[in-house]
């Protein structure tokens, strides 16, 4: 494990590396800030936004959180969305999960971890809405397929928020999409969940829901 000051050179030797490459990137990344793209992934340190879609800083504006969960009480991310919408004007919303994630573990099995258990428990009620569904998969799928319903269901959280409504509403072109990203692969998993306008919501949520019901864990 690298210590603090190894990791400061490692920093001074990555940005004379990103310089002798590009002598004014970081005069450009300086002089402006305009993502088209908002990342709403999880905490885990697998799963780096940037590195992943294979984008320059700049490109992406990130929101990180325990098992990347939108949630109407959660003025840090809710701030961040308005932010992306409303200033940087972003033209997409990805949700990203990721499978093999430890809090939708920690829900499926019911740990008990402490205060994060109450951050938590909204993947508990998503596993209780699908209660159908999580038992039609066999228990080694059941991690994955709940990884997917939690994605799709912070889509439906985001589509529902003001911040987006309003976006849609005064006609600003913004999409939500919902994704899985695979740690044993590198590869993003599509869930077919893309929302452009609120009226388009449901169709949207009934056909990721549909496509999972068709595809075996």
């Amino acid at each position: 494990m690298a210590t603090p000051n190894e990791i400061l050179q490692n920093n001074r030797r990555w940005s004379e590396k990103i310089r002798a490459q590009d002598p004014h990137f970081f005069e450009r990344l300086f002089r402006q800030q305009a993502p088209k793209y908002l990342w709403i992934g999880c905490s885990d340190s697998r799963v780096p936004a940037n590195q992943i879609m294979d984008m320059d800083p700049g490109e992406v504006f990130v929101h990180r959180n325990i098992s990347n969960l939108v949630l109407h009480s959660d003025m840090n991310c809710l701030s961040v969305l308005q932010f992306a919408v409303d200033v940087l004007k972003v033209e997409h919303i990805m949700i990203v999960g990721h499978y093999g994630c430890g809090g939708v573990g920690a829900a499926l099995h019911g740990d008990r971890l402490g205060l994060i258990d109450n951050w938590l428990r909204y993947i508990g009620d998503t596993m209780e809405r699908h209660r159908k569904l999580m038992d039609a998969t066999a228990p080694a799928g059941r991690h994955d397929r709940l990884c997917e319903l939690n994605v799709i269901e912070q889509v439906a959280n985001a589509a529902h928020t003001t911040i987006v409504r309003d976006a849609w509403d005064r006609g600003q072109p913004l999409t939500v999409h919902g994704w899985c990203y695979g740690l044993s692969d590198g590869c993003i998993h599509d869930l077919g969940m893309d929302v452009a306008r609120f009226d388009a919501l449901d169709t949207g949520y009934s056909h990721a829901l549909a496509q999972l019901t068709a595809t075996p864990t």
